[in-house]
C-alpha cells in the first residue's frame, strides 16, 4: 500500500461510517436492533440439543412450531423497524405482544433472554420520534445537524395562561379561573 493510497482509505471509511451514522438516525435502529435479536433465542432454544457427556438433553416442547413462528415474526418486526420506520409503533407494539405470548409458548420466551430484548427493542420502538429537518433545510455540520432523534418540541405557544401548571389544576379545585392557587392570585 503506498502513502497515497492509505488517507484516501481512511477518508472512504470515514465517509461510510457517517453515511451509516445518518441512516441510523433516521430510524429506530436499536429497538429494531433488540427485536431481532428476541428472535434468535426463541427460534433456537425449543430446538436445541444440550450434550452432557454422553448425555443429551433436547429442549423441545409441543410448541415448537410456534415458537420459531414467534421468533421469525420478531426479526422481520425488527426489519420492519429499521427500512419502513413510518410503521414503527405498529412493529413495537406487535414485537411487545409477542415477546409477551413467548412467555407461555416458548421456554418462559426463550429463559427470560428473548422476552426482555423483545420487550425492551419493542418499547424503544414505540417510543422513538423522528427528529426535526435542519435550520433552512440544508445540511450544515455541526451537532444541530446530527441531533436527528431528540425530543418532540411544539414550535407555536400555547395562549397565555394554559400550560403553565399541573395537569390536573382544574380537576383539583386549584385552578386558575377559581382563584385558590397561590401563584396565579392578583396582588
Amino acid at each position: 500500500m503506498s502513502a497515497e493510497t492509505r488517507p484516501r482509505l481512511i477518508e472512504g471509511i470515514g465517509r461510510k461510517r457517517m453515511s451509516f451514522r445518518e441512516w441510523r438516525g433516521h430510524r429506530p435502529f436499536w429497538g429494531g436492533m433488540l427485536t431481532l435479536l428476541a428472535g434468535l433465542p426463541i427460534m433456537y432454544i425449543p430446538y436445541a440439543n444440550l450434550t452432557i457427556g454422553s448425555l443429551t438433553v433436547r429442549m423441545a416442547t409441543t410448541a415448537g412450531a410456534g415458537s420459531l413462528i414467534i421468533g421469525v415474526l420478531l426479526v422481520v418486526l425488527g426489519l420492519t423497524m429499521w427500512f419502513q420506520p413510518a410503521s414503527r409503533v405498529f412493529a413495537g407494539v406487535a414485537a411487545i405482544l409477542l415477546a409477551l405470548v413467548s412467555l407461555v409458548v416458548s421456554n418462559f420466551g426463550a429463559f427470560l433472554v428473548g422476552f426482555l430484548l423483545g420487550l425492551i427493542g419493542g418499547a424503544l420502538g414505540v417510543a422513538w420520534a423522528p427528529g426535526e429537518a435542519a435550520a433552512g433545510g440544508e445540511d450544515t455540520e455541526g451537532p444541530a445537524a446530527r441531533n436527528v432523534a431528540g425530543p418532540v418540541v411544539a414550535t407555536n405557544p400555547s395562549p397565555a395562561g394554559s400550560g403553565s401548571g399541573n395537569g390536573l389544576d382544574d380537576l383539583s379545585g386549584t385552578s386558575p379561573t377559581n382563584g385558590t392557587n397561590r401563584r396565579h392570585r392578583a396582588g
